[in-house]
């Protein structure tokens, strides 16, 4: 796995070894980019369930501010640190050693701002992505500006979302997974 554009461009990540975590692949990930990276540059960028952290080290390649990498595997985050280091991109980012859902209701207690993305991906088929998002629906982690991305095996079911006070924008399929782009109304 490497950095795909960028200031980090092709830099080798490390990823963690095992089976516990599913590392986008670079298709995959350059897909993703090119269609959000008109809204990347100076943007805050959180990555949940950030596995070696190449979501987020992409954000921040190519042109985010900050990147929040939430991560609660110690391999993980071991790869997250080591990948931080090796792109010299420790200033501008933040690891938080907690689940993602402790973790959004830790960042609302500490006041933090909207991020413009919010990018997840959780372990398939476990409706961990629907645990984040009731945790963030009353949150100030989210405002009308923000995107947040879910990446979802083909097979998950997305009608909860609405009920939670979001809307689809849209879903990217893939041979394998999807991405989908979900919105807070209004």
């Amino acid at each position: 796995m490497r950095v795909i554009a960028g200031k980090a461009r092709r830099i080798q990540l490390v990823t963690p070894e095992g089976l516990n975590t599913r590392p986008t692949t670079d298709r995959i990930k350059e897909t993703l980019f090119n269609m959000i990276n008109s809204e990347l540059y100076d943007c805050r960028f959180l990555d949940l369930f950030s596995g070696s952290g190449g979501i987020g080290i992409e954000a921040l390649s190519r042109g985010a501010a900050f990147c929040t990498f939430v991560e609660n595997n110690s391999s993980a985050l071991s790869c997250i640190r080591q990948n931080l280091k090796k792109t010299k991109m420790e200033e501008q980012s933040r690891i938080i050693n907690m689940d993602a859902v402790q973790a959004v209701k830790t960042m609302q207690v500490k006041g933090e701002r909207p991020y413009d993305f919010i990018f997840m991906d959780p372990p398939y088929n476990h409706l961990y992505e629907k645990d984040v998002l009731t945790a963030l629906k009353n949150t100030d982690l989210v405002d009308e500006y923000t995107t947040i991305i879910i990446e979802a095996s083909l097979e998950t079911q997305t009608e909860y979302i609405e009920e939670l006070g979001f809307y689809i924008d849209k879903i990217k399929t893939y041979k394998t997974n999807k991405h989908i782009f979900v919105s807070k109304k209004s």
